[in-house]
């Protein structure tokens, strides 16, 4: 078969846009795919359909390589197709296939109408490993009464990457991960990833159930390294004379160990960590064991969003006051708020009756509609002046918060360690 150099990409949502517009960008030649006529619409006047650092700007680079639409079997003229819908967790802590047969199922019937065979159809969004093997693959083979691997090829084909950062992650990966149903259709796709990546990551090929477990593992591992720090943490606070910060970097010098993520703070958030964390148990249970590194890393992470709770509570002896909560986001250099430490305190805050006031340098009740029934802050700086804020608690580490002051008479929860002296700052022990 010709190298891949006709793609589409079905879903341009965070990661889909990115994938799109830096395929675009380093010379393929791209069809996007949407049912939402707005961010179609978007695309084709060059512009991004989302908010994500550098999107715009790579869109701009593709010089008319990109174009999207909303009719599926337009795709039918591309040589591979990948699938970026959501895959939501369902209360058992799978991952739901709804969107992906929803995505899929329109190209399998386009290209059994036009008789193509040899198209690769390739998974980007996270499976519940055995998800491939025995629902989507399945569902290609019913439909163009084909078979995988022979008359057209499928790969699970997941990206490692951190919301704010999408662009830079997908261009410079540590590691490409490819599921194949075939070696031809896994060829093809390395051999994309190779003119694709402007570093020379690691490319691992594997059958399809491996590379769904793979995918999970690495953010099951993360977590059980961010719990770890954050029990750590917990311990240290309640101890005389322990500095949680000295105590990480010296472990962080170990190379067995390293300094990524190896950092006091918060708990964990975000669409990847928290639900990637439970899917391990529920693949373990389905397995007939049980996971309990990954249950344990999911109870620390809850604790420490609680502990955050109830040391805010005791800086505010019980009373009625007035709270600003500053950073809202899971992390920096994003706007999503989903499981965020900030999020979860000011509505446990705002739920015993203390007004809370928040602040986030990306997240606001335009494009995160939790933080509707919360006051907004212009600008964090205004606090300074205020007499009337009894706590200030900083909840994400956007490095801007880093020289603000505050009123003497205000308390300030400080897990990031952030703050310069000279403030008032309580640690969260």
């Amino acid at each position: 078969m010709n190298p891949l150099q006709n793609v589409s990409v079905f879903g341009l949502g965070k990661l889909g846009a990115c994938i799109a517009a830096t395929l675009g960008a380093r010379g393929f030649n791209v069809l996007g795919v949407d049912i939402d006529r707005e961010k179609v619409d978007k695309v084709n006047a060059g512009l991004a359909p989302l908010d994500e650092p550098r999107l715009a700007e790579t869109i701009q680079n593709c010089n008319g390589r990109l174009r999207a639409t909303t009719d599926p079997a337009e795709a039918v003229s591309t040589q591979a197709s990948f699938f970026i819908p959501p895959s939501p967790s369902l209360p058992d802590g799978s991952f739901s296939n709804e969107y992906l047969l929803k995505a899929m199922q329109p190209l399998a019937k386009a290209v059994k109408k036009a008789e193509k065979k040899g198209h690769i159809f390739i998974v980007s969004s996270t499976t519940t490993p055995g998800s491939m093997q025995n629902v989507l693959i399945p569902m290609l083979e019913k439909e163009t009464k084909w078979k995988a691997g022979t008359d057209f090829g499928v790969c699970y084909n997941p990206e490692f990457i951190a919301l704010g950062n999408v662009v830079k992650g997908l261009l410079e990966p540590d590691l490409v991960l490819i599921g194949e149903s075939d070696s031809t259709s896994g060829a093809l796709l390395e051999d994309l990833y190779r003119r694709y990546n402007v570093n020379t990551p690691r490319i691992a090929r594997m059958s399809m159930t491996s590379a769904e477990l793979t995918k999970i593992s690495v953010n099951s591992f993360i977590t059980v390294k961010i719990s770890f720090t954050n029990q750590l943490r917990l311990i240290a606070e309640r101890l005389p004379d322990a500095n949680i910060h000295q105590i990480l970097d010296a472990i962080g010098s170990d190379s067995r160990i390293g300094s990524k993520y190896l950092r006091a703070g918060l708990s964990y958030g975000g669409p990847c960590f928290p639900r990637d964390n439970r899917l391990v148990s529920f693949v373990a249970k389905q397995a007939g064991l049980s996971a309990p590194l990954a249950e344990a890393s999911d109870t620390i992470n809850e604790a420490v969003k609680e502990d955050l709770v109830a040391q805010a509570v005791k800086l505010l002896d019980g009373e009625k006051q007035i709270v600003a909560i500053l950073g809202m986001a899971y992390k920096p250099d994003t706007y999503i708020t989903e499981e965020s430490a900030g999020l979860h305190l000011a509505q446990k805050l705002k739920r015993m009756g203390h007004r809370v006031m928040v602040h986030d340098y990306a997240s606001t009740a335009f494009n995160s509609p939790a933080l509707h029934e919360f006051e907004s802050l212009n600008t964090p700086e205004s606090i300074a002046p205020r007499d009337d804020i009894s706590l200030v608690a900083l909840c994400c580490a956007w490095p801007q918060y880093r020289n603000l002051t505050f009123s003497p008479k205000a308390k300030v929860l400080d897990p990031w360690g952030l703050l310069n002296p000279p403030v008032p700052v309580l640690s969260c022990g």
